[in-house]
């Protein structure tokens, strides 16, 4: 995810925007840029890869007195990594950083060209500083910037700069963070978490959804639908790792948090009504297909496995799915009207990496799944779909499966149009119900606090189950990977309709069975099989909407109509689970013994 700094005031502009990137890099990034307006003149600089190539373009560079900065790393969505398509975005006289995604800039975009505006880069956020522009041909600079925010829509965090007003940098926010900030000397911060301010500014802020306004020495100015609004500063923490934790005691919790607002970035650009548009892929890519492979490891091969129910069901392709450091030594059959789809959160996956060249060795079309743009995955894909979930820093993966299956469900409902096996009524409701995915991922307080109270309960025993059918099997096999990730106890997820071949022999009250019930889907099925474990006196934990009297345990969840809103809502809660019992246990819960983020070796 993006991170924006901004500053006004008398210090050494490029080092604080320098420091202040640098506190930022934990959200990821793949280029960077700075800008900074003293003297009614503009001095900026980009450059792609670490801050360190920035810092080197900026060695010479002095900006001490007073004047105006902003700075920025970018994660890529629209456009790939280079100077270009770095920020800061500049127009004639004016320049803008941005963090999310505008849904209509090729509206927009087409609009200002038709006025003969040239655009240099490929990216969504460089229609900001033009339409500002345009804007202000006709009305003063904040007015401007007011008509500039009113046509966007979409996510964004703003800083611009113009030279038509130097003393002021003019900033809007909605849905994604912005935080302004100020101290006794009447300097101005600006940036996309706490982190940058601390020591700096004395009090913050957080800035709402729909807010927008101008900044000077000495003054903050915000305004939401047209009314001034007086601001709400708030004392800023004193902990820079607290403030890049955003105040949760884990960087996995804040990222099992924060699944409800990326999953809004996964879907955001991508449906357009009763339409699925994917700008990276054109239509006849998928012409001639007829068998699609999924090939992945670790947690991305679950949401893999996930994807093959939704394929089948909503696409009607035929779906394989493979677990890449097997596939590499199968001597597997490779057609060539099969599509050959790898998953991967960092997009350097060793055995991931060399099943995608088998695949392109052998002709196969091949599609990338990817968080991270530029990667070796992304870079030897044929198209790549891009999560948009922000770097993770928990080395067990939360966000990062939910924002795959999300856009995996996108994908085969693109497929489905494409292909015509869905119904209107039946294609409407499907894309309604993705929209609605980011409330069932948003984590309910008071569900927390139960979760973390049963907890306790579950720190012996010789072992989980977890249990579930259709899509709600993968989801098992996450659940207990992720608690034996991070409380290093044994847990096994299977589908519960294989209790009877086996497993159920381990069957006592000191095994711990999490049932995965969900009302949409086999509910009756899932009950019987939950029934005979019972029976054998195993420690029963049912999730589900319906209540269940023989559970030993039992969290309520909503009850969703859709199954696959029932599956991120028991996403959140088996992460959470997780999350508690390994706490309770005094584990590394962000950096758990012998993992690693990234398997970049076989």
């Amino acid at each position: 995810m993006c991170g924006i700094v901004g500053y006004i005031g008398e210090r050494e502009k490029k080092e604080f925007i320098l420091n202040g990137l640098k506190e930022l890099e934990y959200r990821g990034y793949d280029s960077a840029g700075l800008a900074v307006l003293k003297d009614n003149e503009i001095s900026y600089y980009k450059a792609v890869g670490k801050l360190e190539n920035l810092k080197e373009k900026t060695k010479d560079f002095k900006s001490e007195g007073f004047g105006l900065a902003i700075g920025h790393t970018r994660w890529a969505t629209h456009g790939k990594p280079t100077e270009l398509n770095a920020h800061p975005h500049l127009g004639e006289f004016s320049y803008v950083i941005h963090n999310g995604i505008i849904e209509n800039y090729q509206e927009l975009k087409k609009e200002l060209q038709e006025k003969g505006v040239n655009f240099i880069s490929q990216t969504d956020s460089e229609v900001i500083v033009h339409l500002f522009e345009e804007n202000l041909k006709d009305k003063e600079p904040f007015e401007a910037f007011q008509k500039t925010i009113e046509s966007l829509k979409g996510a964004y965090a703003i800083l611009l700069i113009t030279k038509a007003d130097p003393q002021k940098i003019f900033f809007a926010k909605n849905l994604v963070p912005l935080i302004v900030g100020k101290n006794d000397e009447d300097e101005i911060f600006f940036s996309s978490s706490d982190a940058p301010l601390v020591g700096f500014a004395k009090e913050v802020v957080y800035l709402n959804d729909l807010d927008y306004g101008y900044a000077k020495r000495g003054e903050i100015k915000i305004f939401n639908h047209n009314q001034e609004k007086k601001p709400n500063f708030k004392p800023l923490s004193i902990s820079k790792l607290s403030a890049q934790k955003e105040g949760y005691r884990f960087f996995m919790e804040k990222e099992i948090y924060e699944q409800s607002s990326v999953s809004s970035e996964t879907i955001m650009g991508r449906i357009n009504g009763d339409d699925i548009v994917l700008d990276d892929i054109e239509d006849n890519f998928f012409d001639g297909i007829r068998e699609i492979t999924f090939c992945a490891c670790g947690t991305s091969y679950h949401a893999a496995l996930t994807a093959s129910y939704l394929f089948e069901r909503v696409s009607k392709v035929k779906t394989k799915v493979e677990i890449a450091s097997e596939f590499r030594y199968k001597e597997p059959l490779l057609e060539k009207d099969t599509l050959f789809i790898v998953i991967s959160q960092s997009g350097e996956t060793a055995d991931t990496l060399q099943a995608l060249k088998m695949a392109k060795n052998a002709g196969l079309k091949t599609l990338a799944i990817c968080n991270v743009d530029n990667s070796s995955i992304v870079r030897l894909s044929d198209k790549t779909l891009l999560t948009r979930a922000g770097i993770e820093k928990g080395v067990a993966s939360t966000k990062a499966f939910t924002t795959q299956v999300l856009l995996l469900w996108i994908l085969s409902l693109k497929m489905a149009i494409l292909w015509g096996t869905l119904d209107k009524d039946r294609l409407i409701s499907e894309i309604e119900t993705i929209s609605k995915v980011p409330t069932a991922l948003k984590v309910d307080e008071k569900l927390h606090e139960k979760i973390r109270r049963l907890s306790k309960r579950y720190l012996h025993g010789h072992g989980f189950f977890f249990i579930g059918r259709d899509i709600f099997f993968p989801l098992a096999l996450e659940g207990a990977l992720k608690l034996k990730e991070i409380s290093y106890l044994h847990a096994e997820g299977y589908p519960a309709g294989e209790m009877k071949h086996g497993p159920i022999a381990l069957a006592d009250s000191e095994l711990f069975t999490v049932a995965l019930m969900p009302k949409s889907l086999l509910y009756d099925k899932v009950k019987s099989n939950v029934e005979e474990l019972s029976a054998r006196d195993a420690t029963i934990l049912a999730l589900s909407p319906l209540e269940f009297e023989i559970a030993d345990d039992f969290i309520k969840t909503k009850g969703y109509e859709h199954p696959m809103l029932e599956f991120f809502e028991m996403s959140v809660i088996v992460q959470l689970l997780s999350l508690e019992i390994s706490v309770r246990l005094g584990n590394d819960v962000d950096m758990p013994r012998n993992l690693a983020k990234s398997v970049t070796v076989e």
